[in-house]
């Protein structure tokens, strides 16, 4: 297949499931999208697609194909934006990923950085997710913990996060409040479902608490954060979002052991660009009032 031209408008087809639509999508006459599926059927020697009354449906050899195209198409998608992002201007596209739950922190700051570069468009990916910066999937990522990256990726420490364990007021009337640690074992505890959670405060929970004690479990940290506010059990926040709650009180107070690193983490290609630069050095400065709240 020496026709890139071809192959794409065939994944057109494929997705839209139409002539028209795949000419739409391209800027083309319909003839040109018939003739480009043509020459590949007729290059591979086999049926990509079933011809009906309503459009155009891939065949098993068509699905196949259309694999191939769809990563070949988000590919030259992602080295767009990497070679967009290597402008002198903060302008054009900025993307910035993290998890979920730094939202209130990050969006804040986004928002401003925008403010003060009013050509720049921001896009901020959140989930579980790790998104890939070797295929230009995101100019930064702010992560937390201090897993794994890859080789041609720049590491910097953010912030440390101080963490400590909080209960609902619901919870203390109900079961009253730890006398000790030793008393831990006789209360309710949110947590994670993956018993093996590598952040530092459920590490020492793991350590401390018998595991049947987690009696609400979850994947997400805002459904933690919600069970520790509702009365679910003991738990622990970040130290900033228990400052957000008027009804949570902290049972053992922050301790450094629990403290989690968040860490900024860009690509070598993309770190020394202006855009990028611009952004870390105004991240920066507003994350160092993170722990303590200011």
């Amino acid at each position: 297949m020496k026709n890139w031209d071809e192959v794409r408008t065939a994944f057109q087809v494929a997705r839209l499931g139409t002539v028209s639509g795949a000419a739409d999508a391209l800027g083309v006459h319909h003839a040109t999208v018939i003739r480009h599926i043509d020459a590949l059927e007729g290059q591979l020697g086999v049926k990509l697609f079933q011809r009906h009354a309503r459009g155009y449906t891939a065949t098993e050899a068509g699905e196949d194909l259309m694999r191939v195209a769809q990563a070949t198409d988000d590919q030259f998608g992602q080295l767009e934006g990497r070679i967009k992002g290597r402008g002198a201007d903060v302008a054009g596209e900025l993307v910035v990923t993290s998890l979920g739950g730094f939202a209130p922190l990050l969006s804040p700051i986004l928002s401003d950085f925008q403010a003060e570069h009013p050509d720049l468009l921001v896009r901020f990916l959140t989930g579980d997710r790790v998104f890939r910066l070797e295929y230009g999937e995101a100019h930064v990522a702010i992560r937390a913990g201090d897993g794994e990256v890859q080789p041609d990726n720049v590491v910097q420490p953010l912030a440390q996060m101080p963490s400590a364990l909080y209960a609902a007021q619901s919870y203390i009337d109900r079961f009253g409040v730890p006398e000790n640690e030793a008393d831990l074992a006789s209360h309710r505890f949110v947590g994670p479902d993956n018993p093996d959670s590598r952040a530092p405060f459920n590490r020492w929970m793991k350590t401390h608490v018998p595991r049947e004690n987690v009696v609400f479990r979850s994947t997400s940290d805002r459904a933690l954060e919600a069970a520790v506010q509702s009365g679910a059990g003991l738990g622990f926040l970040p130290t900033w979002v228990a400052d957000m709650f008027d009804d949570v009180v902290e049972v053992l107070p922050a301790r450094r052991e629990w403290d989690a690193p968040v860490r900024i983490i860009t690509h070598v290609d993309l770190h020394r660009t202006t855009k990028v630069q611009t952004f870390l050095t105004f991240l920066k400065a507003r994350a160092a009032t993170w722990a303590s709240g200011t």
